[in-house]
């Protein structure tokens, strides 16, 4: 048991790292109440599949703009300021979705508003998030310490649905905001007392700066620049690629509150959100294994294999308790690709790239779920809601086959051999050793 229960020895190795993981697991709960609260006020307004679907719609464009120059704000100013007031500015948010929700006739295009501004924040706090993290945790340490992160989203992606789905159903729409409101100002309670995190030296500009901190400015070049790394690294590619293809092609979401119709099953719409989550709890409450393994990239496209094979069987399925298994096998593949997709990034990513590369994750992980809702809403829209999820599913698998054809350096990544890991390796062990 011992072997298969979380690795803990960054949450005991770094005060920090415990309150940045604090502080996402209280975030993460608040925004799940609204990640379904939004999209029931807009089924309940409009009755569409493909209204439900443009939240992806209108999120892409500020989660790519703001993605990529967020990547290079976090490698030029200092993380947990940049963390902290974006953070601030969700919280308006949410108080901007309880004011609406309380007018006796809400109108439509706030909703559709407060939407992109909040996926321009997430976009831009993201890199500064996943570069900040690698900076406090020791290098052997970073699959456990990704394996505890993927657990703290999935626990509020498990509470949040399934008290949302309570709250909505029996409070209202405004107790759900007024909920999300509160947990981002307890969040911020935790990141004050984070320790300052400036920018890093440029590896290469170490010998002639004489120590003095010279980091690239938020810039077009600097984003470029990170670009041409990511483009160098073609087993970094893959992971990009495949996510991307995952989520476009089979993310469900959009669909599930009339799924739940169809099934005479409103009372399960809370439970089919949090299915995904759940599953990809279960993973990371058994995540010990995760640090043994080695081979990052071979787990990464046979875990998204199974995801569009569960979404595709979920998709197939009458029963509701059927369809929420395999919604809850499918989040558990989905946790294992994000657990090695994370090693993978930050054992091989130098730390003065580190937010830029962020800034491209989060476009492979953030982009390919908004895609994957206007793909899902407008294909029921179209063509039924049973082919939109089922066609999604198979057509993810069928994708990661072609794939692992395509991505040989994907899929002969091994962590011990890899001549990036190799190196982050040594320059992290040459400067703990400076510093001791």
């Amino acid at each position: 048991m011992r072997n298969l229960l979380p690795d803990l020895a960054p949450w005991k190795a770094s005060a920090d790292f415990r309150r940045l993981w604090k502080s996402g697991l209280i975030s993460n709960f608040g925004s799940f109440l609204t990640f379904v609260a939004l999209p029931v006020q807009l089924k309940d307004l409009t009755g569409s599949a493909a209204a439900v679907g443009a939240i992806g719609a209108v999120e892409l464009l500020p989660l790519i703009v703001c993605g990529l120059y967020g990547g290079a704000l976090a490698d030029a100013l200092d993380k947990r300021k940049l963390i902290l007031w974006t953070e601030a500015g969700q919280g308006l948010l949410s108080a901007a979705l309880l004011l609406g929700a309380l007018l006796p006739h809400p109108a439509i295009w706030p909703l559709y508003a407060v939407a992109a501004l909040s996926s321009a924040l997430v976009s831009v706090q993201r890199p500064a998030l996943d570069s900040l993290w690698p900076r406090i945790v020791a290098h052997a340490d970073m699959p456990a310490a990704a394996s505890l992160n993927s657990l703290r989203w999935t626990v509020g992606g498990v509470a949040g649905p399934a008290v949302a789905g309570v709250i909505v159903a029996y409070a209202g729409l405004g107790w759900a905001y007024a909920a999300d409101l509160l947990t981002f100002a307890l969040s911020l309670a935790y990141i004050v007392r984070i320790a300052p995190c400036p920018a890093p030296l440029p590896h290469s500009r170490l010998r002639s700066s004489g120590g003095t901190p010279t980091a690239s400015k938020p810039s077009l070049g600097a984003i470029l620049e990170g670009a041409r790394y990511a483009w160098s690294r073609k087993e970094l590619l893959g992971t990009y690629v495949v996510d991307l293809a995952a989520m476009s092609l089979a993310m469900p979401l959009a669909v599930l509150p009339f799924l739940a119709d169809e099934l005479h099953a409103d009372w399960a719409l809370g439970l089919m959100y949090a299915a995904l989550p759940a599953g990809a709890l279960l993973v990371g409450l058994t995540s010990g294994w995760a640090s043994r393994i080695h081979r990052h990239g071979l787990l990464v496209v046979l875990s998204a294999t199974g995801w569009g094979l569960a979404v595709a069987a979920a998709g197939l399925c009458g029963n509701v308790w059927l369809v929420l298994l395999f919604l809850t096998v499918g989040g558990g593949f989905d946790m294992v690709s994000g657990i090695f997709r994370a090693a993978m990034w930050n054992q091989t990513i130098p730390d003065e790239l580190r937010g830029r590369l962020a800034g491209i994750e989060l476009l492979s992980y953030s982009v390919g779920p908004q895609l994957g809702q206007v793909r899902a809403g407008g294909l029921a829209a179209w063509a039924g809601l049973r082919s939109s999820v089922v066609s999604g599913g198979l057509a993810c698998a069928g994708a990661m086959g072609l794939l692992a054809l395509c991505l040989p350096g994907l899929m002969t990544y091994d962590a011990r051999t890899n001549e990036h890991a190799v190196r982050m390796r040594e320059r992290r062990a040459a400067t703990a050793g400076s510093v001791g």
